[in-house]
């Protein structure tokens, strides 16, 4: 993790010292998080995303945004006809590659990486339910205005299994699936 951390740091620097633009900002908004594959059967429960982003822009369409988010996630599960919600709360770290035209519409797209902050899961049978580490792609589309206040939607499929665990007949090869939709203002330092 201290090699990942130095990583995105070293990158972060080096944008900056590259980029026409500056912005930084705060963000906020909803998820709706499931898990998909598997055997496991869920539904969609509802959380929210909080925390700030950076963007360094290279000229008029093309910028890099890394993000640091406190995001809450899970599902409902039905077990034995009971339902119950298993919550895990992430700091995320997406790295976008983000494309934006004339009239404010962007297009993102990256990589994101997940540590867990903490997680409730009702059946404690289940040791290891989630990993420390989860690898995620994101997409997105959204408008930001000239003074850098935005709306936008994006889709975080993970790539790495949610947890390591072995209960009966339950495969955990079942991985996070989150949209979020968000407000934010990347507030402009360097134009």
């Amino acid at each position: 993790m201290k090699n990942l951390v130095f990583l995105l740091l070293l990158i972060a620097v080096s944008s900056a010292a590259q980029a026409q633009s500056f912005s930084i900002g705060p963000k906020a908004g909803l998820n709706l998080s499931n898990y998909t594959g598997g055997d496991i059967k869920s539904k969609s429960r509802v959380g929210y995303h909080v925390g700030g982003l950076l963007n360094f822009g290279f000229g008029s369409v093309f910028s890099i945004q890394p993000e640091v988010l406190f995001s809450t996630q899970g599902a409902r599960i039905e077990n034995n006809g009971f339902r119950q919600e298993f919550k895990i709360s992430y700091i995320t770290v997406p790295v976008l590659l983000k494309f934006k035209g004339k009239n404010g519409l962007y297009f993102e797209f990256g990589p994101q990486f997940g540590f867990r902050s903490s997680q409730d899961i009702p059946d404690q049978t289940i040791r290891n339910f989630s990993k420390n580490l989860d690898l995620s792609g994101a997409v997105g589309l959204g408008w930001q205005s000239n003074i850098g206040l935005g709306i936008g939607f994006r889709y975080v499929a993970g790539i790495s299994k949610v947890g390591n665990f072995s209960v009966g007949n339950l495969n955990p090869d079942f991985r996070n699936s989150v949209i979020q939709a968000s407000l934010f203002w990347a507030i402009p330092l360097i134009n």
